[in-house]
């Protein structure tokens, strides 16, 4: 077990007041015997019940806040009556400039809360209903903080990210079976099964664990339902690799979740038969988002066993059980609810007797540490150091070998002393060298690569080059008078679909709009745009989420405007503010 003590483990139950945490007690009670198709129809009187009762407290709270905001606007208007002329007109004029961004930010909490209604339901698939109202938000940074507050909620996102984040485990249960429904589910994974091509090893794992002993069962070839199938009944659990492929659902909140982490989102799909467990006891390089869908299982958290293995670079080997101690969680998940644990935490979770399990883990920060960026900063500082300062081109001393390396280490000689202090003087050196920004750009170039394509809403589709108007018709191009020009309104298609990069020598837009939902099926998509067009790029970049004119580009003409536009409009990623 590690040596230090762990933070205190929290465990949320929804309706709670997230600020009255308490730690589990590591026992679980046995659950009673609930049968699939109970788990998916109760709990509808409920959240009735439920909808009515949120309705009533949004409409008090509404009350409250307007009272508020009337008595506010009263002390402001006697607070200026008491001020001179001069100052007034001073006054005036602030809150003239401070209107626009205040209304800005009055639309975004408008679009916040709306998205975050605890009634969004669309044919009873909450997720669906959900999304459709996320694509009403006008700011893809703000949809993706949205819809990661619903993942976790009722835990608040900056307490969580300040608190739990990289540092301990967190439970939430709903007591609700009905909170991810429409994530992904039994008959989903049927369909792909027999509609897409699912090959063993590649998009599924067979798996098993039986008498500490962790198998995997892959034949060759595609995984066809019927093999598969006859896996599952005869006790193997089942992996689905990356759903986002196969699933429109899972790929568009991978999607718009990747922003909110600002590193790839994964995820895989864990299905389990009743009585059984598939994996042996590991840890992962992740930050890991446990989400049972269907089902219960029984799981066990247990802390990182040393510090060596806290926020671990690579996943763990199968444990033993006697490798791994007491866990410091135990708890059996029920559809509807969350766990969360860092990278590092050892983990392993069964199938109760007399139910099935689903569950999609959601995943990220993969290689996304401050030791990976400085990884692609030192190497480089050292090269640049080595081209522009003599000091790292000078000569090692003549006799070095016999003062230092591990057979001298114990040797207590002045040299040594000298060489250690060089060292460190040419340590301190190489920081001036250090080509952050441009590490940077590197890691920005392989996020981008690892990026899944953005999943276009009605609007988007309508106004970016995949819903353009047609240009063939009766067997020939036809000419159908959509054009750009300077007047009309552009923006990117979201705030992190594309980077400038530079090599020194030229300058590249690296983008997400091609990849595809395959990871790095695709080469890393970029091109080259002309030196003159970076200031107008960077302008498109920082100007998000409002559209410009295509003439209000820092471009030195008008046609170089709108070249650059179509550009970008072609490869997908800037859409126009109206239908072309």
């Amino acid at each position: 077990m590690s040596s230090r003590e762990p933070p205190p483990l929290l465990l949320l139950q929804a309706g709670e007041d997230h600020n009255r945490l308490t730690q589990p007690d590591n026992s679980c009670q046995n659950p009673a015997s609930l049968v699939l198709q109970t788990l998916m129809d109760c709990g509808r009187g409920a959240r009735l019940v439920a909808k009515k009762k949120k309705k009533k407290e949004n409409g008090v709270a509404v009350n409250k806040a307007n009272a508020l905001k009337a008595q506010v606007k009263s002390e402001r208007r006697k607070m200026r009556k008491k001020l001179p002329k001069s100052a007034q007109r001073e006054e005036r004029q602030k809150g003239s400039a401070q209107k626009q961004q205040q209304q800005q930010q009055e639309e975004d909490e408008e679009e916040e809360e709306e998205c975050m209604n605890g009634d969004v339901e669309a044919g009873g698939e909450m997720i669906d209903g959900l999304l459709v109202d996320l694509a009403r938000v006008n700011n893809s940074r703000l949809r993706a903080s949205q819809l990661f507050k619903w993942l976790i909620d009722p835990i608040p996102a900056k307490a969580f990210f300040r608190d739990t984040w990289e540092k301990k485990p967190i439970l939430v249960q709903r007591e609700n079976p009905h909170y991810y429904k429409g994530l992904f589910s039994t008959a989903e994974f049927d369909r792909i099964l027999r509609e897409e091509d699912v090959q063993f090893g590649v998009n599924l794992d067979v798996t098993s664990y039986t008498n500490g002993k962790r198998e995997t069962h892959n034949p060759p070839g595609r995984a066809l339902p019927f093999t598969v199938w006859d896996f599952y009944k005869s006790g193997c659990s089942l992996r689905m690799l990356n759903p986002q492929a196969f699933s429109s659902t899972v790929w568009n909140v991978l999607s718009i979740l990747q922003e909110q982490f600002g590193s790839m989102a994964g995820a895989n799909v864990y299905l389990t038969p009743p009585g059984t467990q598939g994996f042996a006891p590991h840890y992962d390089d992740i930050e890991a988002f446990v989400v049972q869908l269907e089902g219960k299982k029984h799981w066990r958290v247990y802390n990182p066993r040393s510090e060596d293995e806290v926020l671990p670079v690579l996943s763990s080997p199968n444990f033993k059980q006697t490798d791994i101690g007491k866990p410091i969680l135990e708890v059996v998940l029920e559809a509807g609810d969350l766990l969360y644990f860092p990278r590092g935490f050892i983990h392993q979770g069964d199938c109760l007797p007399d139910v099935h399990s689903l569950h999609i883990t959601i995943s990220s920060y993969q290689k996304n540490s401050w030791g990976d960026l400085l990884q692609k900063v030192v190497p480089a500082a050292l090269e640049v150091a080595m081209e522009e300062d003599v000091e790292f081109r000078q000569g090692l001393p003549l006799d070095y070998l016999t003062y230092m390396g591990v057979q001298n280490s114990d040797n207590d000689d002045s040299r040594r002393t000298k060489f250690f202090s060089r060292i460190e003087s040419l340590l301190k050196k190489l920081k001036d060298y250090a080509p952050v920004d441009a590490a940077v750009d590197q890691k920005a170039r392989d996020f981008l690569h690892d990026c899944l394509p953005p999943v276009l809403t009605p609007e988007e589709l309508a106004t970016s080059v995949q819903g353009a108007p047609t240009r063939w018709e009766g067997g020939e191009v036809i000419d159908v008078g959509a054009q750009i020009n300077t007047q009309t309104r552009v923006r990117l298609l979201r705030a992190g679909c594309a980077r400038l990069c530079s090599d020194g020598d030229s300058v590249h837009i690296c983008y997400t709009t091609d990849n595809s939902r395959v990871y790095h099926k695709e080469v890393p998509k970029s091109f080259e745009i002309q030196t003159e067009h970076t200031d107008a790029v960077e302008f498109l970049i920082h100007s998000y989420p409002q559209f410009v004119t295509v003439g209000s580009f820092p471009c030195e003409s008008a046609e170089d405007r709108v070249t650059l536009a179509e550009l970008l409009f072609e490869r997908g990623i800037i859409h126009t503010e109206e239908p072309l």
